[in-house]
């Protein structure tokens, strides 16, 4: 995907092709940025670090084995068009990967209002300024929600019917059906991949990298680990009464190193499609394994490794949860040569692995970024509702002919913008 690229002084890493990651600082963003780092791929990262640390940027760089990729960082929230475009003047877009978002299933019904700002308006930054700056080969994170509340608990094909029980599923919902729109209205242009996520479990093998989530974990797995840490005291499971084996919620839960792959996989099928000059449109794909776990076979596996079992209670369902989501991923199978690898030991013993050695997250200090060479962060000067200067020009704040979009209005509230920016 080499396309030429703007020549700017003193920034010879910008004249390579160089592929945008937005919310890569995140918990499925940052394993990712490891494997293109090992592919020497040239990455600019950009997030808000709502829900994310710059540290995982610093040990994804370390992890890395490949010394000629690159990793640029600028904290960026996409809902600031003016911030968003001058990294688009920077540098020209080979193609973007896109994980930022909100994700929280139950938050998402306590504040939908910033749940569609957020991750909507947010998409429609993006994608304006992608198709303002002919970039136009995109990687989305979609979410398993898309498919509402299943007929069956046969697993889940791509052209399932659609139907989000929740404010985030919606999100995601609509976003796809806006990306298919753009698709549609500009046909052989676009190579649009959505990866509907289903539970993504673990951590980097390593132990270096690994879900770190503000507060109170909305995830599974991420509060199992800190009850089992001894930073929680007991687990609530959501609900025993669902129609499945033991009464609990069944999810096909994935390995993020597997849904890592599933990424580097797209971007391999963009490349092989450019080179075929059969543009995609508009593709979704299922990333999962095709089995599930129940919520009690996911707390007493982890006990299993972690060497006794771990203190839980029943309490009552959470608002939009279902009972069973499993993935049928035989056409990522088929189409990206891609499937899961990984068993739910692997996901339990690499979650532990983190857990154990880094028992605050991130906060925990890192023998790895004092050694090793940090990702460069650049600042750029931005006001919103005036001019930006970016390499010496001064460029208008980029106007989006959409009303939804607040480009020169503020952020949202802290509030709307405390869960994890990486969809499930």
């Amino acid at each position: 995907m080499t396309v030429p690229h703007r020549t700017h002084h003193n920034d010879t890493h910008i004249q390579q092709e160089t592929i945008l990651v937005t919310g890569g600082a995140g918990f499925i963003g940052s394993h990712t940025v490891v494997q293109l780092l090992n592919l020497g791929k040239h990455l600019v990262i950009v997030d808000n670090l709502c829900n994310s640390s710059e540290e995982s940027l610093h040990r994804a760089q370390a992890l890395a084995d490949n010394p000629t990729g690159s990793l640029f960082f600028h904290k960026v929230d996409l809902l600031d068009g003016v911030a968003l475009e001058a990294v688009f003047r920077l540098y020209t877009f080979s193609a973007c990967i896109h994980f930022a978002g909100l994700k929280a299933v139950g938050e998402s019904s306590q504040i939908p209002l910033g749940y569609y700002q957020t991750n909507i308006t947010g998409t429609l930054n993006l994608v304006q300024l992608l198709q303002k700056y002919s970039c136009r080969n995109l990687i989305i994170s979609s979410s398993a929600t898309v498919y509402g509340l299943p007929i069956s608990d046969a697993p889940l094909k791509e052209d399932a019917p659609t139907g989000a029980m929740n404010p985030y599923g919606r999100t995601k919902l609509y976003i796809e059906q806006i990306l298919r729109d753009t698709a549609e209205s500009e046909p052989g242009q676009w190579n649009i991949i959505l990866l509907r996520y289903f539970n993504p479990v673990g951590a980097h093998e390593s132990g270096r990298i690994g879900e770190d989530p503000n507060g109170t974990p909305n995830n599974l797995m991420p509060y199992v680990a800190q009850v089992a840490i001894g930073r929680r005291p007991i687990i609530n499971v959501f609900g025993n009464d669902y129609n499945t084996k033991d009464g609990t919620g069944v999810r096909d839960y994935i390995h993020i190193q597997d849904l890592a792959r599933g990424h580097v996989a797209a971007l391999a099928k963009i490349e092989t499609v450019l080179q075929s000059d059969k543009p995609l449109g508009c593709v979704p794909y299922n990333l999962g394994t095709g089995s599930g776990y129940s919520v009690m076979e996911m707390i007493y596996s982890m006990g299993k490794v972690v060497g006794h079992d771990l203190p839980f209670r029943v309490i009552e369902r959470r608002p939009g949860d279902v009972a069973t989501v499993i993935a049928d991923p035989g056409l990522a199978a088929k189409e990206l040569g891609w499937k899961a690898d990984k068993s739910l030991e692997d996901m339990c013993q690499d979650l532990w692995r983190w857990q154990t050695l880094n028992p605050e997250g991130y906060s925990t200090p890192s023998k790895t970024t004092a050694t090793t060479h940090a990702p460069q962060t650049i600042t750029l000067p931005t006001i919103p509702g005036k001019h930006t200067v970016v390499d010496g020009r001064s460029t208008p704040p980029f106007q989006l002919s959409s009303a939804f979009s607040p480009v020169n209005s503020p952020a949202p509230e802290p509030a709307f913008r405390k869960t994890g920016r990486t969809a499930i």
